[in-house]
């Protein structure tokens, strides 16, 4: 029985995982929405450099081009 529980909280585990681009391209966006750029830029900046194949990276790259505009 606890290999079975290992085996299932194992799988979760992995299966939960989700998207991290995702995630932190969702958390950029809630940064800018509570007019913290600096921490925005940053997220996206993360998500350019660490999942550059991501379909959220070329948005990342977009939102980035907004918020460095003066």
């Amino acid at each position: 029985m606890r290999k079975f529980v290992f085996a299932c909280c194992l799988a979760l585990a992995l299966l939960g995982c989700g998207d991290k681009a995702k995630e932190l391209f969702d958390t950029a966006q809630l940064e800018e929405r509570q007019y913290n750029a600096p921490h925005a830029r940053q997220l996206y900046q993360e998500i350019v450099d660490q999942y550059p194949d991501s379909p959220y990276a070329a948005q990342a790259r977009e939102r980035l081009t907004v918020l460095k505009a003066p």
